[in-house]
């Protein structure tokens, strides 16, 4: 997949040009392409979709929106760090839950998403019409239904109504009112659908497309998407078939699915690809192929970082809750004393004498992997995981739970925790609970099994517990179950997109 992210490159001189007024339209075009002439042969296809794919990577465009930011940073599993109160006081606010509304960091997201469903609804107009194989066609359209979901659903959970765009628009439509959200869900569920019966399971690909989206992660997202809406009855088939698929399994080392060996893997249902020699740049980017995640996260001082996303002592506490160190912490958090890979030993005067105890391990990139040129930040090389098949089997459990088969909600939580202790035999021991005790392992489980991969807020939000873990801190479940429209979105459209209740 990595491979195919350096053909991105003229899809989006397309693009850029497809975007452009009238009057520029009219000229010759500099390249000998344009619009009209581009959507002709599979390789146009191709390049199209790969156009969508780049829009799963968009950090920086031009403020950050990290899915960390929304699921980590505004949870009790971390902190926003930095350099202080005063290093990016609106993430800070968003974090307390205090606004505000006129912050890139929301704008960007919102803007990012958009873009995604613009390029995704682009491959679905125009590819149909072109005369390519049949199989690779129908696949392309699915991948394209995907990611239109995918950036529905982060605009659904992140701000509630929001605009549904089934199509590319025109300019008397860009005034477009929101929807509800049962309707944007219902529109997700519909896409993921037919996306689900157009792509191809995981072995179905070529060793050169490992990456692409397939029928698992549509079914994974799926199912997502329905237990947020508490649809777990209807949740559960689709986990069942990733399940039986035998598409994906457990890795036998927690420990090695954050490192570069470990990118797509068994465990990968959902991953983003990033790669470390994109040339990519700051702000908004046209081809933005590397992650910020790594410098973002990492300590400051010897270790150059910006020291974004401080785990908390509560989340570290947790690992320790049955009486022994869960063996994930070790792979979740640096702690002071601990190497920080080979950059150096951490200590408090190591990371620029910043008081933080713990910095996130997760998206930790070592100095071996920095970009062979330019400048290293924005071009990470490390995926994120965004659904991997422990998460799959979490949700397995939780669905199974609510349908009151208890023995198969045992059976997928304690695959994870087995996964977990390794050959340890005297920690994380078999589960065997039932009731609200056993709903609560599971919540436990994902908090620990997923900690720091940006799922925590929106755990927290869809099973009805962030009032009482986050109310603390300020949130209240009126208003703060989703965040505050762009003050810039609302000030663009003159009133049409209205504000959030409470903002």
């Amino acid at each position: 997949m990595k491979k195919i992210l350096k053909q991105i490159v003229l899809a989006l001189l397309i693009f850029s040009i497809a975007a452009c007024e009238d009057d520029f339209l009219d000229r010759q075009p500099l390249v000998g392409t344009s619009e009209a002439n581009f959507y002709v042969t599979e390789a146009d296809a191709l390049a199209a979709v790969n156009a969508a794919y780049a829009t799963l990577q968009f950090e920086m465009s031009p403020a950050g929106h990290f899915r960390w930011f929304w699921g980590d940073i505004m949870s009790d599993d971390s902190v926003k760090g930095g350099s202080g109160d005063n290093d990016q006081p609106a993430l800070a606010a968003l974090e307390n839950f205090q606004g505000p509304t006129d912050t890139d960091f929301l704008n960007s997201e919102w803007e990012s998403n958009y873009l995604g469903i613009y390029r995704a609804n682009i491959v679905l107009e125009k590819v149909p019409d072109i005369e390519m194989d049949e199989v690779l066609q129908t696949r392309i359209l699915a991948e394209a239904r995907f990611i239109r979901a995918w950036f529905h659903y982060n605009q659904v959970t992140i701000f509630g109504r929001v605009p549904l765009v089934d199509h590319t628009l025109s300019p008397s439509e860009y005034l477009l009112e929101q929807s509800e959200p049962s309707e944007v869900w219902a529109f997700i569920e519909a896409d993921l659908l037919v996306a689900i019966e157009g792509l191809p399971n995981r072995s179905g690909y070529a060793a050169a497309d490992l990456g692409r989206i397939t029928k698992g992660a549509a079914e994974a997202l799926l199912a997502k998407a329905l237990m947020y809406q508490s649809k777990y009855d209807q949740a559960l088939p689709h986990l069942e078939s990733i399940v039986n698929s035998n598409e994906y399994a457990l890795v036998a080392d927690f420990g090695s699915i954050f490192t570069e060996d470990g990118e797509n893997n068994i465990e990968s249902v959902f991953e983003i690809n990033y790669m470390n020699a994109s040339g990519g740049n700051w702000g908004r980017n046209a081809q933005n192929e590397g992650t910020f995640t790594p410098v973002f996260q990492r300590a400051r001082g010897q270790f150059g970082g910006f020291g974004f996303n401080i785990p908390t002592q509560d989340l570290v506490e947790e690992f320790f809750e049955e009486g022994f160190e869960d063996p994930r912490l070790k792979f979740t958090v640096f702690r002071q004393g601990e190497p920080m890979g080979d950059r150096g030993l951490f200590t408090i005067e190591n990371a620029g004498g910043y008081p933080y105890q713990y910095y996130s391990r997760k998206y930790f990139a070592n100095s071996s992997q920095d970009a062979p040129f330019g400048d290293p930040n924005p071009n990470g090389g490390l995926n994120d995981r965004v659904i991997r098949y422990a998460d799959v089997l979490l949700m397995h459990a939780e669905c199974h739970y609510h349908a009151g088969s208890i023995s198969q909600a045992l059976s997928s939580i304690n695959m994870v925790r087995a996964r977990a202790r390794g050959t340890s035999s005297n920690i994380l021991p078999d589960l065997d609970a039932s009731g609200q005790d056993l709903l609560d392992a599971i919540y436990r489980e994902r908090r620990l099994e997923l900690a720091l991969e940006g799922h925590r807020f929106f755990d927290l939000v869809r099973t009805g517990r962030a009032e009482s873990v986050l109310g603390e801190m300020g949130y209240s479940e009126s208003t703060h179950r989703v965040f505050p429209i762009p003050l810039n979105q609302i000030l663009a459209t003159n009133g049409v997109t209205q504000q959030n209740p409470g903002y």
